[in-house]
């Protein structure tokens, strides 16, 4: 599809095209009526969208006449230049899926931007992955392993504030893993074959299981008031509850002192968790600063 095509059609068409595309390429299928619900056009305006989108950009998607769906076509090249931050958003949250543009802010705002970003492609097939309940062959690049060929059952993302992870089963190991996305090449979905019960998310303890934080104003802080204010507290206290499986992520995020003893020093530490047993038996609580588990073996396995 050329710049003079794009031209061409009016913003709501290259809107609707974005999204097929969005779709498409993340999710791995559309149907008529995710553009009818997304819109709100009839069903033979949704028609009319797909045959434009398929004629303007051949071999991108292709009719699958059992599932009654469009789905990626094998020489797919993507049209619309998606900004990661754009994508994840919408694969997360739901929104940001018209046509990426930039738009004039309605007031000054500054966001720091992330050092690292997924590769796109990457992404793709990792979400398609998990959308399809498929598992995916990948190349895998780890500190403590190097490069190693694995399959993978994936299931969800994770955004642990720094970087994005997929939260997957790791057949390589037999256990449940997060993979950091920027080290994974050469991803394929592997569409032949089952998943096992075990290696499905409701099989997953760390994922299922759901911590209860109470996190206060550092004792050793001055002006704890300040804190209250800043974290919106109720009698002086927040209340969080996490999958086990991101509760270290986000305790490191937001510098949580996680010691028993609040015993940790620096400006950055102006929370404090409460009761620190609260994360005993979370495998990735030794992220927490200042967390010591009376027991550490195994720590660290599932991530990499």
């Amino acid at each position: 599809m050329s710049n003079e095509q794009l031209a061409d059609l009016t913003q709501p068409q290259r809107d609707r095209l974005a999204f097929v595309e969005l779709r498409v390429r993340f999710i791995g299928e559309i149907r008529r009526q995710d553009l009818v619900t997304r819109f709100g056009i009839q069903s033979a305006a949704a028609s009319r969208d797909l045959a434009l989108y398929k004629e303007l950009a051949p071999g991108n998607i292709d009719y699958d006449s059992k599932g009654k769906s469009y789905i990626l076509g094998p020489d797919f090249r993507p049209v619309f230049d998606f900004p990661p931050e754009r994508v994840l958003s919408w694969l997360t949250q739901g929104f940001g899926d018209g046509e990426p543009m930039r738009l004039k802010a309605w007031v000054a705002s500054e966001s720091p931007s992330r050092l690292t970003h997924p590769d796109l492609d990457v992404l793709a097939n990792v979400t398609r992955a998990i959308h399809q309940g498929r598992p995916l062959g990948i190349e895998y690049h780890s500190i403590s392993s190097g490069c190693t060929e694995r399959e993978i059952v994936p299931f969800a993302l994770i955004d642990n504030g720094l970087r994005w992870h997929v939260r997957a089963f790791d057949r390589k190991s037999q256990e449940f893993r997060d993979f950091v996305i920027t080290r994974i090449r050469r991803p394929v979905v592997l569409k032949g074959q089952p998943v096992a019960p075990h290696e499905m998310s409701d099989q997953d303890i760390q994922w299922t299981r759901i911590v209860e934080l109470e996190l206060v104003p550092h004792p050793d802080q001055p002006r704890p008031e300040i804190t209250e204010m800043d974290y919106s507290m109720r009698d002086g206290v927040l209340r969080m509850k996490l999958r086990a499986a991101t509760a270290g992520y986000i305790l490191r995020k937001w510098s949580v002192d996680c010691s028993p003893d609040h015993s940790l020093r620096g400006h950055e530490y102006r929370l404090w968790l409460r009761d620190h047993l609260a994360i005993y038996g979370v495998r990735n609580a030794v992220l927490a600063p200042g967390y010591s588990a009376p027991d550490t073996a195994g720590a660290g396995a599932e991530f990499d």
